[in-house]
């Protein structure tokens, strides 16, 4: 059976890597293309939304509410908005309108292009889960550099911790600037060492979320760290 003949309420399961359709398509969350091809990139359900091909993961997926804030990865753009995966079932539109300074139609290109990494605010959800992207508010804009990592969206209010207290210490250990999306995603900026600290301490939050005395772990881990560099830094001198 061709994945690209499939209606949705066929419900097809997909894999890693199953070949999903062609540049006949766009590729949407959960999915990645490669030599005009496009793959899925996780376990789930085929969804064909016009012309964007999508992965519906089965469980645990984030699910988009206005006034969250969120990172997004530009996957293509038209002459007065871009289309923006927010590692969601659901593809996110930003428009012309809601980006400082104001662009000019058809010169989208110029401002945002596919690949290009946002900061942005849900402003809107309609009941067909069209979804409104802003970039309008304080802070929100492009984030060049820097690193993207995903974690479960359930598992961020671990990463920033009670008051702030978890992303506190992993800024205070490490040379870095964070932000964390409400979707899951977190971008780090910094030196290559640091970022990898930085990205080690997160995927031990993930995976030991439930373990008591988490916050303690963190900490020797990053202090620990740092105790090694600098003997290693001594030993040079």
């Amino acid at each position: 059976m061709n994945p690209t003949n499939v209606s949705n309420n066929d419900r097809k399961f997909v894999l890693p890597g199953d070949l999903l359709g062609d540049e006949k398509f766009r590729s949407g969350s959960g999915t990645y293309g490669r030599d005009g091809k496009i793959y899925a990139s996780r376990i789930g359900i085929l969804n064909i939304s016009r012309d964007f091909i999508n992965v519906i993961p089965f469980s645990g997926a984030y699910v988009p509410k206005p006034g969250d804030s969120v990172i997004g990865k530009v996957i293509d753009n038209g002459p007065s908005s871009w289309m923006v995966s927010i590692h969601s079932p659901y593809i996110a539109l930003l428009h012309t309108n809601d980006v400082q300074p104001n662009i000019k139609y058809g010169e989208t290109g110029k401002f945002l292009k596919a690949g290009d990494t946002v900061l942005a605010k849900i402003s809107n959800i309609n009941e067909i889960k069209k979804i409104q992207l802003t970039m309008k508010e304080h802070g929100l804009r492009k984030l060049d550099d820097g690193q993207v990592i995903h974690i479960p969206h359930s598992k961020v209010p671990r990463v920033i911790g009670k008051g702030g207290s978890m992303i506190s210490l992993l800024k205070q250990n490490t040379d870095t600037k964070m932000f964390v999306g409400q979707n899951g995603a977190i971008w780090i900026d910094g030196e290559p060492g640091d970022i990898e600290r930085v990205s080690k301490a997160i995927r031990m939050i993930d995976e030991r979320t439930q373990m008591s005395g988490l916050t303690d772990m963190v900490r020797e881990y990053l202090e620990g760290h740092e105790n090694n560099e600098d003997r290693d830094d001594t030993e040079e001198g």
